[in-house]
């Protein structure tokens, strides 16, 4: 019988505690660990199989953690390693623990996120390059017109602390310009990286004010909430001690400093290694 364990958190860097704190907030008495694989941020302009690769390392690290459910708070890991890892790992090697993305829960409400059909998605360049949203939105809501824009400056912007500066403003609105020249007609844009939300400022003041901004946090907890009530088998492998923990693969010091910015409160991390 497995032991009950962290609901294990990853993403590339930083941008997974946006859905971090959305995921606490909704289910604040389980165990949270959180791994941050700052040493090797960006994924988004990396090869399918180096993400594979570095996600895969991070998820049995995870694991390793005591870690039975791990979610890939990272929409490039969602979109280039999560099949594999699914399909070809977890059966051989970790056929009790599961491992879920942030792709499916949002396409799965996609037709709710536009009122008139149109529907914008910034994302990174490896994100739109594996085009999972257009493919799984079609499958969904076959009659919704998908528009995407690759931003590849916007992590390194959110990871280099200049989300809220002028430094961003050229980048912003030359990416929401392109997005708008696609389709005219888009209503609403989803921000579908989780580094995102952290420039929400600057995409509202370049963006129309009649089109919305959807970030994927609040729909990727309500879809966990779900997921535990239909899988009590998985459920019950969750610590309830309201315990959070924080792994990074660069420096802890930095990781406190930032991730303090994205949650409001003092983080004190653990360095691990990854690569073993």
């Amino acid at each position: 019988m497995q032991r009950t364990g962290s609901i294990g958190v990853f993403d590339s860097g930083y941008g997974g505690l946006t859905v971090f704190k959305e995921l606490v907030a909704a289910l604040p008495q389980y165990n949270f660990t959180y791994l941050g694989d700052n040493a090797r941020v960006p994924y988004g302009t990396r090869s399918f199989e180096t993400v594979y690769k570095y996600t895969w390392q991070c998820v049995q690290s995870l694991f390793a953690q005591n870690c039975n459910l791990v979610i890939l708070a990272c929409n490039t890991a969602s979109a280039k390693a999560l099949r594999s890892i699914q399909q070809n790992n977890l059966p051989h090697l970790a056929a009790k623990k599961k491992v879920l993305g942030v792709i499916r829960p949002t396409t799965e409400i996609a037709g709710k996120l536009t009122q008139n059909g149109h529907l914008g998605i910034f994302a990174t360049e490896g994100t739109v390059q594996s085009q999972s949203y257009r493919i799984e939105i079609e499958r969904f809501y076959p009659e919704i017109q998908v528009s995407q824009e690759a931003c590849p400056m916007w992590v390194p912007l959110v990871e280099n602390g200049h989300s809220g500066t002028s430094a961003s403003d050229v980048f912003v609105q030359e990416n929401i310009e392109n997005l708008l020249k696609k389709d005219p007609e888009i209503d609403s844009v989803l921000l579908a990286c989780t580094h995102y939300p952290l420039l929400y400022d600057k995409i509202r003041t370049f963006l129309p004010k009649h089109i919305q901004i959807v970030s994927q946090g609040h729909i990727v907890a309500k879809s966990l909430v779900d997921y535990l009530q239909r899988h009590p088998e998985i459920e019950n492998q969750c610590a309830k001690n309201e315990e959070r923990r924080f792994l990074t693969t660069d420096s802890p010091e930095d990781f406190n400093n930032l991730a303090q910015k994205f949650l409001g409160h003092i983080v004190s991390s653990e360095y691990v290694d990854v690569s073993c």
